[in-house]
């Protein structure tokens, strides 16, 4: 009988993600198969020492963190410094695809279509006019390194953007502020290294109570409604998908990805951001879109630890 892979499974840590990457953590140990996997699970809020000591005996590491310093290139750099493999993208990708700012340059320059967007100072704050006289309201406000729409907001006159950017100031020393696409929000994942395939679309419908897709609407059940794979013309669809994987590849991504995007009325589809670390629980959006695809919640595993040995 083969040797099991021994696996390092990375969750909790210290952003404000902890929690959803806890979670998690649950169903993906639960469905990595025991006969090929020995699963060791490590904290980095508190297990890194243990971590490092262990590296030598270990031949893959799943990150399930989500957030700073997890998804934004510092773990990876320092499995990179261990010898130690991993699912996704590296140092680089991983820093440029967690700043948006950073994002968007990029996909600007690929070609990519983008909602106008600047950067916001604390001095704003107290001149929100000095925003909206170049941006077109609705705008959405964003700290520039958070995940799970943590400190996010949207206004619609000057007051909501002082508000949201007083509130934004507080997860990040740096925010962003673009305007509001108004549409249908899909999520195009990506799948593989070097010839990244896409991954069927989902559609996001937050419910009532949500004006956008924000932390509650992504976590809490029944808040909103998922459609997989979207139904959308094919000219739209293949678009989009050809969209997620020039974001991806735009941003020096590897293993898998997941691109937000709007559909507007017009049927134009704006790239939004991209999620180099996707949620895994079986229900998450990109499980979803594998699903779709053929790919079981234990076989998306599998594939993605093959691509991290690949790499």
């Amino acid at each position: 009988m083969a040797e099991k892979i021994q696996v390092a499974l990375l969750a909790g840590g210290k952003s404000g993600e902890r929690e959803v990457s806890l979670a998690g953590a649950k169903g993906v140990l639960k469905a990595l198969n025991p006969d090929k996997y020995a699963v060791r699970q490590y904290d980095p809020a508190h297990d890194l020492p243990r971590l490092i000591a262990d590296a030598p005996g270990l031949d893959v590491a799943f990150i399930l963190l989500h957030g700073p310093l997890g998804e934004d290139g510092a773990m990876q750099g320092l499995l990179d410094l261990l010898g130690l493999p991993y699912q996704g993208s590296g140092i680089l990708g991983s820093a440029v695809a967690m700043n948006k700012n950073f994002a968007k340059m990029l996909y600007k320059q690929a070609g990519l279509p983008v909602a106008n967007w600047l950067m916001a100072t604390p001095a704003d704050i107290d001149n929100p006019a000095a925003i909206t006289a170049r941006l077109r309201l609705p705008l959405v406000i964003k700290p520039v390194s958070q995940g799970s729409s943590l400190g996010m907001s949207i206004a619609h006159d000057d007051a909501a953007l002082a508000d949201g950017l007083r509130k934004a100031f507080t997860f990040d020393p740096e925010v962003m502020v673009e305007e509001f696409v108004k549409g249908r929000e899909i999520t195009g994942g990506v799948l593989g290294n070097d010839t990244p395939e896409p991954l069927p679309l989902v559609e996001i419908i937050p419910g009532p109570d949500h004006p956008f897709f924000d932390y509650e609407a992504k976590y809490k059940a029944g808040a909103s409604r998922e459609i997989c794979p979207a139904d959308f013309p094919a000219e739209i669809t293949r678009t989009a998908q050809e969209y997620a994987v020039r974001a991806h590849q735009a941003l020096h991504l590897k293993g898998y990805s997941r691109t937000d995007m709007m559909v507007g009325e017009d049927g134009r589809v704006t790239v939004i951001e991209t999620n180099t670390i996707p949620g895994m629980t079986p229900t998450s959006l990109l499980p979803q879109a594998a699903q779709a695809a053929g790919y079981a919640f234990p076989q998306l595993l599998d594939r993605l630890i093959e691509l991290a040995l690949a790499k």
